[in-house]
């Protein structure tokens, strides 16, 4: 009796001790996401204020500058540099006298702080219920997206206005008291920028009507007020420039991501182009306002408003990358009825809108249609077609949850040493997986890039020198045999056109095709490749970066002919560069045998045959050997290829543990009874 009475304070301790643990980590990781937030808000900052003047805030300068179109008499649409309404050019009327440096800081401080607003209002509004963890760490997040997204930065570097018309909109719709006010607002960011009143309906369908009648008096004010006060550009703009189409750089333009500019650029015009950009805008915009009003009345009022956000960008003749602030807000629509596919919609609006399009997808041309609109297909995508859950489904709170693998015992006591990437028993999501695949293709190609002082006469002399301290190492260990080899293999022409094509093609296709037969066949073994892949490749950007290295192809005076490039005229200074598209001096360690010997390992121990183990195997031999005969390695790249791989399986056992093909069949044969012990003797 004694210890039962004295069991229950110990154990209230422990969880008071277990709760204030958890309140210490919430605050600490609420602590760091802020500085996160001021780091990137001081960094846009100075990125903008440290940039020459004249290459910064340029449409700012074009409208108030000492030169710009609020100072020159007549039309402010002669140019047709002035973009904004007739009301935005009233309202800008008052800053021309102000110096253009203090404007610039002013302004730009300014739009910081309609930025940290934004993120603010934005995070109050998020659809209930939300636990507590998210709710204190929802406002530096949203703030830290909107500073690394592509229209907040365009919005600083110019000097635009776009961040106001938002910010009134989120107000008027989720922060104010009163329809009326709120009707004000939306009506003031109307005036800004017309597509704006595709709110009116969603809040006439919601019965906020005083709201709708209410935006749609302020807006006719505003533009009537700038109409007595600006007639003749008032004309120019609503009658003539049809609400401003035709205004600033050309409609065909990439950065114009509407429903207009995609149709210019499919090569349609006249009067086809037109009828049919009507007749698309109208089903985009019935189809998101009937959306919006679908999720407004779930109680989904953040989601509403940038459902119609996004269609008022595919309506809209011209929405400029500044103007496209709507999509990020979709991020909080919540899709797919699996925990794991929560993550694939919030994924790539985050990329779509912090990537530049070239990165979201890969340069082949029947890609590019897909490419040079991917924020337009986003947003059309969110006003019609995305199946955002309700909060009466029963996936909204609780989705399915994902499999994992049971825990098994290690050889080291801290592995792994993140446990929460534990093995995942079901297939991964494609559409996550391919996302991100290729923006880590996308990063690999641009640091790889960059990794040196390029074809400048600096970088080739390191990597030069490099390459004889290559040299003398492989001639002290009797390694020295790329000339022997290159020369033997340049003698026998069926020889150098296999190895050619050995090396030249199999580099990609080989990865390629062992992760997508994980993917299909062996989805828990797909995971642990994946990750000691890309570990491998981390590390060798660390090496192309820390140790330039010229191949022997690129070695003046050792004689090694480029099978596969040409012969290099070492008279050029820029002979090492070859293209634009890729760094010539990233050789150690070789990424070519690195992959082929990942794929050789990963076959030889997931292959259920002895000859698909030996097939495997046999990738690195050849692979090696085309890089030694096409003169773009040296044996010594083989070998650091090599550490790389076995570096990059370590990490993932270090970090994640061991296979869970493994742990599967550990846990299968202890969940069979043990019918021994139900035996009796005979």
């Amino acid at each position: 009796m004694a210890n039962a009475e004295h069991s229950g304070p110990p154990t209230e301790a422990l969880g008071t001790t277990a709760a204030g643990e958890a309140q210490a980590r919430l605050r600490a990781a609420r602590l760091a996401l802020w500085l996160v937030a001021a780091v990137l808000a001081v960094r846009q900052v100075a990125v903008v204020l440290s940039t020459p003047r004249g290459e910064r805030l340029t449409d700012l300068e074009t409208w108030v500058g000492p030169d710009g179109v609020l100072h020159v008499n007549g039309s402010l649409y002669d140019s047709t540099r002035f973009t904004g309404t007739p009301f935005a050019g009233l309202v800008l009327k008052p800053l021309t006298r102000t110096a253009e440096q203090a404007l610039g800081w002013g302004w730009t401080f300014g739009t910081l702080l309609l930025v940290v607003a934004l993120g603010l209002v934005a995070a109050r509004a998020l659809p209930q219920p939300v636990s507590r963890r998210t709710s204190l760490l929802a406002a530096p997040v949203a703030i830290s997206l909107l500073m690394l997204s592509l229209p907040v930065r365009n919005t600083l570097w110019l000097g635009q206005t776009s961040i106001i018309p938002v910010l009134l909109v989120l107000l008027g719709c989720l922060a104010v008291r009163g329809q009326r006010a709120g009707g004000l607002l939306i009506g003031i960011a109307a005036a800004l920028q017309p597509t704006v009143l595709l709110f009116a309906p969603l809040l006439w369908f919601t019965d906020r009507r005083r709201a709708a009648l209410s935006t749609a008096l302020t807006f006719a004010a505003c533009t009537a007020v700038a109409w007595a006060a600006m007639a003749h550009d008032s004309y120019r703009y609503w009658v003539h420039h049809m609400a401003g189409t035709g205004l600033g750089g050309a409609a065909d333009d990439l950065a114009n991501q509407s429903l207009h500019g995609a149709l210019l650029r499919l090569g349609l015009s006249g009067p086809l182009e037109i009828a049919l950009f009507l007749l698309l805008g109208a089903a985009v915009a019935v189809l998101g306002v009937r959306r919006a009003v679908r999720y407004a009345g779930d109680e989904q009022l953040l989601l509403a408003v940038a459902v119609t956000g996004c269609a008022a960008i595919a309506v809209s003749p011209t929405t400029w990358q500044h103007q496209l602030l709507w999509v990020l807000l979709a991020v909080v629509g919540r899709v797919g009825k699996r925990a794991s596919d929560r993550l694939v919609w919030p994924v790539a609006v985050v990329l779509v809108m912090t990537l530049p399009a070239k990165m979201m997808l890969p340069n082949m041309t029947p890609l590019l249609v897909l490419r040079d609109n991917v924020v337009l297909l986003a947003a059309v995508a969110a006003a019609t077609a995305v199946p955002f859950l309700s909060r009466t489904s029963p996936y909204y709170r609780s989705p399915i949850p994902t499999e994992y693998a049971p825990p098994v015992p290690t050889r080291f006591e801290r592995v792994p040493l993140l446990p929460f990437l534990r093995r995942v028993l079901t297939r991964p999501n494609l559409l996550l997986e391919l996302l991100l695949i290729r923006v880590t293709y996308a990063a690999y190609q641009q640091v790889r890039l960059a990794a040196t002082g390029g074809s400048n006469s600096a970088g080739r002399a390191v990597a030069e020198r490099h390459g004889e301290q290559i040299l003398g190492i492989e001639r002290f260990l009797r390694l020295d045999i790329e000339h022997w080899v290159n020369h033997a293999v340049v003698e026998v022409d069926w020889l150098r056109n296999f190895f050619d094509f050995y090396y030249t093609s199999f580099h990609f296709v080989v990865p390629l095709t062992v992760l997508g037969l994980l993917y299909w066949r062996r989805p828990v073994d797909y995971r642990w490749a994946r990750s000691s892949l890309g570990l491998t490749t981390l590390l060798a950007l660390v090496g192309f970066w820390l140790y330039p290295l010229a191949p022997p192809r690129l070695m003046p005076g050792l004689g090694i002919i480029d099978t596969v490039h040409g012969v290099q005229d070492f008279s050029k200074p820029d002979y090492g560069t070859l293209t634009a598209l890729t760094n010539q001096y990233a050789a150690m360690p070789s990424l070519h045998f690195g992959w082929s010997l990942w794929c050789g390992l990963v076959i030889a121990i997931v292959a259920p045959r002895w000859w698909m183990k030996g097939l495997g195997l046999l990738h690195p031999l050849f692979t090696a050997s085309a890089i030694v005969a096409t003169g773009n390695h040296w044996i010594l790249d083989a070998v650091g290829g090599a550490a790389a791989v076995a570096a990059g399986f370590g990490l993932s056992y270090l970090f994640q543990g061991p296979r869970a093909r493994t742990t599967v069949r550990a846990a299968e044969v202890s969940s069979q009874p043990d019918l021994t012990k139900d035996r009796t003797p005979s």
